[in-house]
C-alpha cells in the first residue's frame, strides 16, 4: 500500500480523494490551510469525518506556500504520489486579489514541486481547470487546442501551473499529469457554486443572480466520476500528461436551474444579469484522450447526480426548510 500526500485535503474534491484512497487501505496525509474562502468549519468536519472513519489519514493544518508547513507534511515517511488539489478557487474572485492567486497557485505549487522534487515522489497528480480554455470556439475543447488566451487571473494561474509542471518533469523527470477538472459538483460541494448556490437559495426563498442571462454553458461533472478519473491517473503510466475530466455534456444555466426546480418542488427567483467580466461563455469537455489512454467513463448522468446532491442537501443544511 502507497502514502499518498493530498494538498487540499479538507476541500471538496480533495475530501472526496482521500475517502477513495484510505478506503481502499492507503496511508493519506492531508495538507490544507482552512483558509476562509468559505467557511473552515465545513472543512474542519471534512477532516474530523476523515479522521473518525479512517485510522490512516493525517490531517496537517499548513499553507503550501511555507517550505517549513510542506516539509512537515513529507516527514511522516515516504511519499510515494503527491495530488496537488490545493489552490485559491474561483474565477470572479481571482479578478478582485489576483496578487493572491498568483502567491498561492504559484508560489505554493512551486514550493510543494521542489519538495516533491527533494524527497523523490513517483508521481504528482496537478488540478488544473477547464478554464484555461478561455472563451474557445472550436467544441468540444480538446487537449491539443491551443490555451494561449485565459481571460481571468485564476485561469491564468492554472496554465501557469501546467507549465510549471512540465519544466519540473522536464528538468527531473517527474511523471506529473495535469487534471483538467470540468465544472465539479456533487455532495459537500463549495457553497459559493453554482449547483450547491442555486439549490440552497431555492430551498430558502432568495433571489438567484444568473449571470449572462442564464446563457452560459457547463459541462457538470460528478464527484465519482472526477475521483475516478484521478484513480486511474494514479494507476498508469504516464511522463507529462494533460488530460480532460468532464462528463461530455452541457447544459445552459437556465435549463440547470429548472432541473433542480423541478427536484426541490419550488419555482426559482431568478434575477437575471449581464455577463461578468472572467466568465467563460461555454465549457465542453472532449474526454477522448482520457477514455481511449486511461479508460475514464464518465458513469454519473446529470439527472442522477442532481438527485443525489439535492438528497444529501436537504440532509446537510440547517438552514433550510425541507
Amino acid at each position: 500500500m502507497a502514502q499518498i500526500l493530498v494538498t487540499g485535503a479538507a476541500g471538496f474534491i480533495g475530501s472526496h480523494v482521500c475517502d477513495y484512497f484510505l478506503s481502499s487501505g492507503h496511508s493519506v496525509i492531508g495538507l490544507d490551510n482552512f483558509n476562509d474562502y468559505y467557511d473552515p468549519k465545513i472543512k474542519q468536519k471534512n477532516c474530523t469525518e476523515l479522521s473518525n472513519q479512517h485510522t490512516k489519514f493525517l490531517c496537517i493544518r499548513g499553507d503550501i506556500r511555507d517550505a517549513s508547513a510542506v516539509a512537515t507534511a513529507f516527514s511522516h515517511g515516504p511519499i510515494h504520489t503527491v495530488i496537488h488539489l490545493a489552490a485559491m478557487a474561483g474565477v470572479r474572485p481571482s479578478l478582485n486579489d489576483p496578487a493572491l492567486y498568483q502567491d498561492v497557485n504559484l508560489t505554493g505549487t512551486m514550493t510543494l514541486f521542489e519538495a516533491a522534487r527533494t524527497h523523490g515522489v513517483e508521481k504528482i497528480l496537478f488540478a488544473s481547470s477547464s478554464s484555461v480554455y478561455g472563451n474557445n470556439q472550436k467544441v468540444p475543447f480538446a487537449e491539443t487546442d491551443p490555451v494561449d488566451h485565459p481571460i481571468s487571473p485564476y485561469a491564468a494561474t492554472k496554465k501557469a501551473g501546467e507549465l510549471l509542471a512540465y519544466t519540473y518533469h522536464h528538468l527531473y523527470q517527474i511523471p506529473i499529469a495535469c487534471l483538467r477538472f470540468f465544472t465539479v459538483y456533487g455532495p459537500r460541494q463549495r457553497p459559493e457554486m453554482a449547483i450547491h448556490k442555486f439549490a440552497q437559495s431555492i430551498l430558502s426563498g432568495i433571489p438567484i443572480n444568473v449571470y449572462n442571462h442564464g446563457h452560459c454553458e457547463r459541462d457538470y461533472t460528478y464527484i465519482d466520476d472526477i475521483v475516478s478519473g484521478i484513480v486511474a491517473l494514479w494507476k498508469a503510466d504516464y511522463s507529462y500528461d494533460i488530460v480532460n475530466l468532464g462528463n461530455s455534456h452541457t447544459i445552459s444555466t437556465l435549463n440547470l436551474i429548472k432541473k433542480i426546480e423541478s427536484r426541490i418542488g419550488r419555482p426559482a427567483l431568478l434575477n437575471l444579469m449581464p455577463a461578468q467580466p472572467g466568465d467563460v461563455d461555454k465549457t465542453y469537455a472532449n474526454i477522448s484522450h482520457a477514455k481511449t489512454t486511461y479508460g475514464y467513463t464518465p458513469t454519473t448522468n446529470l439527472d442522477e447526480g442532481l438527485t443525489t446532491f439535492i438528497n444529501w442537501l436537504r440532509e446537510n443544511s440547517p438552514e433550510v426548510s425541507v
